[in-house]
């Protein structure tokens, strides 16, 4: 009941471009460019907006919006003693907040109201039935000092803390064995204060992982939508071995350079999720797929599956738009990526993998996928080779199957389709339809493949790889592939 009231209620708060510009532009080629200056103007506004300046925000401001109760019993920060000063630390008022809510479950739980301020605060966790509401100019500020973020035991999919072995931080905000959560407002800010974090981390004074800036565990029913989230010590939103979530309409930030590991949403070993209508520009991939690291990932056996992801802009210049893998053991399987924009960008999509990781990724759909300015537009790699420490299983092939690409657009695109499987690990009934990418290069062999089994539809731009056999739109066959194993990879551009 909640997620309807929220989505439906608040979602005309922002234009959404997101929706509408990749699908537009896909069906409308002949008016590319125009359109191009369009989506990159309602980006800058978007983004603007979300930071607290320009225009866009003033014109918001006309009006005063008030926060509506999304709960049976509503309460302020303030009512706890919280101060919004920017200076002194609320983590005792955020606490005996979730106190009282979490003594209202029978009753539809409680809702938070963060008043517009800067609330510094060191992590806190959430409770069931609970809605934290952050209204407009509301920051939660993630307290710097790595002393006062409590250490937690690894993933149990990991085995390891990512970047340590051993313990790792937990989340600014944080909940496990939830049911019945939204996290929402009126574009309010969740600020990870992360550039400590980072300095620390490049300069190796860190013992411990970094945290996210928000994790949700072993929980269900969760909706997150419009709220900004910025600066994320580590990965920005972590939903891990989650049922049912939802994340609408969220704009998450960090710089696109030196802000590393900063990945924007990480579904890991999750189910049926909706991922829509947000805007992502982060240091790392701005969505990362995943389900547990080698034989850790094995042994936890959650796989992630029912994904979908629609309507997003995204950047990322150090990784991907949407990535699967690399750590994905326990599986990932049907999961949909439609309307997606990336630009400026290094990659576009990518599957990434190893020898040793095991598991699958089958069953995945790309639809109406547009690029601007990207290195490399798609790219399948299985040679991933980091690994949490030299217990994995040398022979522990993960299966790649059954991926389809419909509908791919774009322009400035260095090198189209990199598919790079192996022997021990080749990539099957992978199929290509309507795409037509400008490029920047001119040579031979830029639609890249190796070990590579699959089929091309009708008429497509650039040449396909010869590994991909090639049929009429009508699905007549015209031509066997050359060779399912020929490699034609070229990191040199």
């Amino acid at each position: 009941m909640v997620e309807t009231v929220s989505s439906g209620r608040f979602q005309y708060q922002r234009p959404d471009f997101k929706r509408w510009v990749p699908a537009f532009l896909s069906s409308h080629k002949t008016f590319f460019t125009v359109l191009w200056i369009a989506a990159f103007a309602s980006v800058f506004l978007w983004q603007r907006s979300s930071i607290g300046g320009g225009f866009a925000l003033a014109f918001w401001r006309t009006s005063y919006r008030p926060v509506p109760r999304l709960r049976p019993v509503a309460f302020n920060l303030t009512d706890f003693g919280g101060v919004g000063d920017g200076v002194t630390v609320n983590t005792a008022a955020f606490e005996r907040a979730v106190s009282a809510i979490s003594k209202l479950g029978k009753r539809g739980g409680g809702q938070l109201n963060v008043p517009p301020g800067k609330w510094l605060t060191a992590p806190f966790n959430l409770t069931s039935h609970m809605t934290l509401f952050l209204a407009e100019d509301a920051v939660i500020l993630g307290i710097e000092n790595e002393k006062y973020w409590p250490l937690m035991p690894p993933l149990p999919s990991y085995g390891y803390g990512r970047e340590h072995p051993g313990p790792r931080y937990g989340s600014l905000i944080h909940g496990q064995n939830l049911r019945d959560v939204v996290i929402t407002g009126h574009n309010g800010t969740i600020d990870g204060q992360g550039q400590t974090w980072w300095k620390k981390y490049r300069q190796k004074l860190l013992n411990h992982t970094r945290g996210p800036l928000v994790q949700i565990m072993w929980s269900s029913d969760i909706v997150i939508t419009n709220i900004t989230l910025r600066d994320s010590p580590f990965w920005t939103l972590h939903p891990y071995d989650c049922k049912n979530v939802t994340i609408r309409n969220v704009t998450i930030l960090a710089p696109i350079f030196e802000a590393p590991n900063t990945d924007g949403i990480d579904p890991d070993s999750c189910e049926d999720m909706v991922i829509e209508d947000c805007y992502i520009s982060v240091g790392d991939d701005a969505i990362a797929i995943k389900s547990g690291w080698d034989q850790y990932g094995i042994a936890y056996g959650r796989p992630t599956k029912n994904i979908l992801i629609r309507n997003l802009v995204v950047r990322s210049m150090v990784s991907a738009g949407v990535s699967i893998g690399s750590e994905m053991s326990g599986g990932v399987s049907n999961v949909t990526v439609e309307n997606l924009l990336v630009w400026s960008s290094r990659r576009a999509v990518r599957i990434k993998t190893a020898p040793g990781r095991g598991g699958y990724v089958r069953n995945i759909v790309y639809r109406n996928l547009t690029f601007d300015n990207v290195r490399v537009g798609i790219v399948i790699k299985t040679d991933y080779n980091e690994h949490p420490d030299d217990g994995y299983d040398r022979t522990a092939f993960p299966i790649l199957k059954d991926i389809s690409f419909t509908g791919v657009y774009g322009q400035g695109v260095r090198v189209p389709v990199r598919i790079h499987g192996s022997e021990e690990i080749p990539i099957r009934n992978v199929t290509f339809r309507d795409m037509s990418v400008g490029l920047t290069y001119k040579k031979k062999h830029i639609f890249q493949c190796a070990f590579v089994e699959g089929r091309v539809i009708g008429t497509i731009f650039p040449a396909p790889c010869e590994n991909l056999d090639r049929y009429d739109e009508q699905g007549r066959l015209i031509k066997h592939s050359v060779s399912q194993n020929l490699t034609d990879i070229d990191y040199d551009f």
